[in-house]
């Protein structure tokens, strides 16, 4: 393991800084595209969890440097990863690593994604990122407009979006087979609300609690409750059911009717708690035409609020339902089917016209190595994000939100803008 720098003697004794790094490898040149067959060298932010499969998924490349908050959780990675060097705070091990990595994982909690995302892709490295792609509308941006920028190869963790089943959804819809889609329904029975806790400790000997809560504000730690694993209960860490599953669910509505932004949303639920998310909540988006195609309304349900019908067709806790003018779909991650039953007893689907995936974490290797296309990169993926959080600030402002997609402003509102654009803890930055 690299020596383990100490946090203030790191910033008083780098030749730079942390914080100056943020600016001073803004410039740095993006490494020319490579051979296929040369192995990227690739730094992981965070280990455990979603990190793990994702670190197994590119494992086939050259693992060169991890990085977790958590001790244990690092030890049984670098077992895996032996050749890797460790690191706790991913600010040093980018900055020390930065000379010989072409591309960074980041798998985190939400509140971190955007600080170690930026922060390599202004050193200009390509960047997988776990969804939803940040914590912030405001970060969520400015990860797009940097991989726009720098030219970099992107990709967001929503590994269903190269299934051959969403692909062939989105073929079907897009074939007009039920008629323009004016509605569609989308639905998840999981419920990711929380508590406050009641109990308060010092953090075990093996968490960097502070480096775990990075940019969020500082508050205790309690066992059991925000790691591991808990965190999408508590706004300051996560954005509960609706930043869990939206941006895997939502997707396929969004790819198939060419979606972008909403110019409104509205919600339903429980009474707002500041602390936690809600453990049922219905949000209502509403998006603008597109070309020829009509607007659409496109409602969310999750937790205790999930429907057991949809369009009067019963329905599994989690699936999209979409409503066209002649008739209806519904999908899921393993299928579809459509309705009326008797109209498309023989109905035969077109032929394919989206590309089958080479894989989702594929992609994004490819494209690192030889320039091509992702399909959930950070333009695409920001925009899906930005949508999935409106839900969010749409609730705690407790109003329906006209948006100003252009402006990237609630109309009227601004009691948004903590929602939007959150203030850093001292010691992070953007």
């Amino acid at each position: 393991m690299r020596p383990t720098i100490e946090r203030r003697h790191f910033l008083k004794t780098s030749a730079v800084g942390i914080a100056a790094s943020f600016g001073v490898w803004s410039e740095r040149p993006v490494r020319a595209s490579r051979s296929p067959n040369e192995k990227l060298n690739i730094a992981a932010v965070g280990t455990g969890g979603m990190a793990g499969a994702d670190l197994q998924r590119l494992s086939g490349e050259n693992i060169v440097a991890i990085c977790d908050v958590d001790e244990n959780t690092l030890g049984t990675a670098a077992k895996k990863y032996p050749a890797a060097e460790k690191y706790f705070d991913f600010r040093i091990m980018l900055e020390m690593e930065q000379a010989r990595i072409d591309a960074v994982m980041v798998a985190t909690p939400d509140h971190v994604h955007a600080a170690a995302s930026v922060m390599a892709m202004r050193m200009g490295k390509h960047c997988f990122c776990e969804k939803p792609l940040a914590w912030s509308i405001h970060e969520a941006r400015l990860m797009s407009r940097l991989a726009a920028e720098k030219k970099l190869a992107t990709q967001m963790g929503i590994n269903v979006h190269a299934s051959e089943n969403y692909r062939a959804v989105v073929d079907i819809i897009k074939s007009g087979a039920i008629g323009p889609v004016r509605e569609a329904v989308v639905w998840c029975a999981k419920a990711w609300g929380g508590k406050p806790p009641v109990e308060l400790s010092p953090p075990p000997a093996s968490l960097h609690w502070d480096l775990w809560l990075g940019p969020a504000p500082e508050r205790p730690f309690a066992p059991r409750v925000y790691h591991p694993g808990q965190w999408r209960r508590w706004w300051d860490f996560g954005s509960g059911t609706l930043g869990d599953m939206a941006c895997h669910l939502v997707d396929l509505p969004f790819w198939a009717l060419d979606l972008r932004r909403p110019v409104s949303v509205e919600t339903e639920g429980p009474p707002i708690d500041a602390e936690t998310t809600p453990l049922g909540l219905t949000v209502r988006y509403d998006f603008p035409s597109r070309g020829d195609l009509p607007p659409v309304k496109l409602v969310w349900h999750d937790g205790d609020r999930a429907p057991k019908e949809v369009a009067g067709h019963a329905v599994p806790g989690m699936g999209v339902m979409f409503i066209g003018d002649k008739g209806q779909m519904f999908a899921d991650y393993n299928g579809y089917k459509l309705y009326p039953e008797e109209q498309f007893h023989s109905y035969q689907a077109p032929p394919r016209k989206t590309p089958k995936s080479v894989g989702h974490w594929q992609e994004w290797i490819d494209a690192c190595k030889s320039g091509s296309a992702t399909t959930c990169d950070f333009d695409y993926s920001a925009a899906l994000t930005e949508t999935v959080l409106l839900g969010n600030v749409a609730y705690r402002v407790g109003k329906k939100v006209t948006w100003d997609a252009e402006a990237g402003k609630a109309v009227a509102c601004p009691e948004a803008e903590p929602y939007l654009h959150r203030e850093y803890r001292k010691g992070w930055t953007l």
